[in-house]
């Protein structure tokens, strides 16, 4: 007898819990949101018809929806004949503070439900963490003042560096340079309100995932180019975490042991051949006696027809290409996303790129590569999305609790 192995799965039972009604509607919650989300605004009877559910169903759970404060009425909808259903979309009034934190600055934004960012402020940063939460923290409470009206979630945070999940404690970040700081406990003391914290390159995926359309991708890897070289491995539908959080540091791989040494200790690693502080180096060793430039301000150089700067931009892309080798022979993605300011310049990154990984595929088709062209913002809409999700769910578990309470 043949058996299909791709539906065959290894069960833990010691991990495994029953599936219970509760679970069930908690599912049907979080699928009806996600609808409102993608389809806003809409009606009861067309929720119904895209989830499949009941219209008995999605009347509860609309309703649920609309008393824990991420759901609200609207405009009256229009239709041949008969009643004119209320339409329902998301509370644009629940919003999150959203931080991304670079070595040298850090952007602060307010996000609303619907990924919008309403306001935004760049911070500079210092060596000390204490003094640069401090900072971060001043901005928060500024931009707090602005919204006495609206709801603000909790705090999402975007770092440079892997977070452990059990602590939520930062333990590696080789370019941020930070001695060991409890980030998250004297923001929460400070501000009141519930922070979490998170890898750049995962909260650009999250951003992805939560307010674009990737509807089907299962297996993904999102590859986030600053300072450094950060990924985040969608596969099989979960997100990665792995021992500690530290999954896909596929950044921090040798793939040259005679390289420059690398912020982690280690020579050769790849983000020193496809960071955007490599192709800076690129540039100076073309034109040693050029002035110090940022990366944006290379990338203009290049578009104005220098062919240092053009040529330094080729080399990036094309260790970018060679470094998703190792991606593709490890998670086998169907799709691989390019995150950061490189993306305004696809023109130039894309086709060496995509060469790259057509050459060096090992068999079958390639992944899909396109470019995150929010950058930045993905980074904090991702943070602001950690503050909804965790939301979402301890409102449900919330509920949760009450009812067995009430049954009990």
């Amino acid at each position: 007898m043949r058996h299909d192995r791709q539906s065959v799965k290894r069960i833990d039972l010691a991990e495994m819990q029953l599936a219970s009604s509760e679970t069930a509607r908690i599912i049907n919650r979080d699928i009806v949101l996600e609808l409102v989300r993608a389809n806003q605004p809409i009606s009861r009877a067309d929720l119904a018809r895209l989830s499949g559910l009941g219209r008995s169903t999605i009347s509860q759970i609309v309703e649920q929806l609309i008393g824990e404060n991420w759901v609200r009425e609207g405009a009256m909808g229009s239709l041949p004949r008969g009643r004119r259903p209320t339409m329902v979309g998301l509370n644009e009034d629940l919003l999150a503070l959203a931080v991304d934190i670079h070595p040298k600055q850090a952007s602060v934004a307010l996000v609303d439900l619907n990924g919008r960012l309403l306001s935004r402020s760049l911070t500079p940063l210092t060596s000390d963490p204490a003094d640069s939460i401090r900072i971060i923290i001043d901005c928060m409470q500024r931009m707090q003042r602005t919204t006495p009206r609206k709801s603000i979630e909790g705090i999402g945070i975007s770092l440079p560096g892997r977070v452990n999940p059990a602590t939520q404690r930062m333990i590696f970040a080789p370019n941020l340079k930070w001695p060991e700081f409890d980030i998250k406990k004297m923001v929460q003391a400070k501000m009141g309100l519930p922070v979490m914290m998170e890898n750049d390159a995962t909260a650009c995926l999250l951003a992805e995932l939560t307010f674009a359309r990737m509807d089907g991708v299962q297996n993904a890897v999102l590859v986030a180019v600053a300072e450094g070289v950060g990924t985040c491995v969608l596969a099989n539908g979960q997100l990665l975490s792995g021992h500690n959080g530290m999954a896909g540091e596929f950044g921090h791989i040798l793939v040259d042991p005679n390289g420059p040494r690398c912020g982690c200790g280690q020579n050769g690693c790849w983000e020193l051949f496809s960071s955007s502080r490599a192709a800076l180096r690129y540039f100076r060793e073309l034109r040693p006696k050029g002035p110090a430039i940022g990366f944006r301000d290379l990338l203009n150089l290049a578009e104005e027809g220098d062919a240092a700067a053009a040529q330094a931009l080729a080399t990036q892309a094309m260790w970018i290409g060679r470094g998703l080798r190792m991606i593709i022979a490890s998670v086998s993605p169907s799709t691989i996303l390019i995150a950061g300011d490189l993306t305004s310049a696809w023109h130039r990154f894309g086709p060496v790129i995509e060469k790259e990984v057509a050459d060096l595929t090992l068999a079958g088709s390639s992944p899909v590569i396109r470019p995150s062209h929010e950058g930045e913002i993905a980074r904090l809409r991702g943070a602001a999305a950690l503050v909804f999700q965790r939301g979402a769910r301890r409102a449900s578990s919330a509920r949760t609790t009450a009812s067995a309470t009430m049954t009990a």
